[in-house]
């Protein structure tokens, strides 16, 4: 028989899926300012004096997209939304596991003095329970991820809404939303959570 899953909230099931917030992350676009890196000078300048002007000019921020699908209020309360939301289908599953846990213990102690066609009938039962019951942890799960996703879609609207405004109002050249390594200096993510937080 098949092992099935111990007591699992959906905070957990939210926290084993935190990857999926990467599905955020990617929607976010960069948001860039059409403005010309350096002005152009009467006399042309040498290309090494042209490429030092452009790194020195070049105004450039940085968004955690992780962080405001996890930090900013709008995030935090949709959350809470989707848990409420799909309580009491996990509170259904979990009555089935312990349900099923329940049959298993009773089917183990009772087996030895069974007939071998009733043994093979309870084998089988089981069993079906057994695979009922991931069927509906794992739909539940997928309609949580779609559910959660879905409203993300959203946040990540406003968002991308935010940073264009913090780039146009600071004058940015370039967000990005992805580095390897990140000088807090260039770090814009609270403002665009402090954005989200006044809409």
């Amino acid at each position: 028989m098949k092992q099935f899953f111990g007591k699992q909230s959906l905070k957990q099931v939210n926290r084993s899926n935190a990857k999926s917030i990467a599905f955020g992350a990617a929607l976010l676009s960069i948001a860039a300012v059409s403005t010309p890196v350096w002005a152009q000078a009467s006399k042309a300048p040498s290309a090494t004096a042209a490429s030092k002007a452009a790194v020195t000019s070049t105004k450039v921020g940085f968004v955690n997209t992780q962080r405001i699908l996890r930090d900013s209020e709008p995030a935090i309360a949709i959350l809470k939304k989707i848990d409420d939301e799909f309580q009491k289908r996990n509170d259904d599953i979990q009555k089935s596991i312990s349900d099923l846990r329940s049959k298993v213990q009773k089917f183990e102690k009772d087996a030895p003095v069974m007939a071998e066609s009733e043994r093979s009938r309870s084998q089988r039962e089981l069993g079906n329970l057994d695979v009922e019951v991931q069927r509906k942890q794992r739909e539940l799960q997928e309609d949580y991820n779609r559910r959660r996703n879905e409203e993300f879609g959203l946040i990540v609207e406003k968002a991308n809404a935010a940073i264009k405004r913090i780039a146009d109002q600071e004058n940015y050249d370039i967000i990005l939303q992805d580095a390897i390594t990140v000088n807090p200096r260039v770090d814009i993510t609270d403002q665009v959570i402090k954005s989200l937080a006044k809409k």
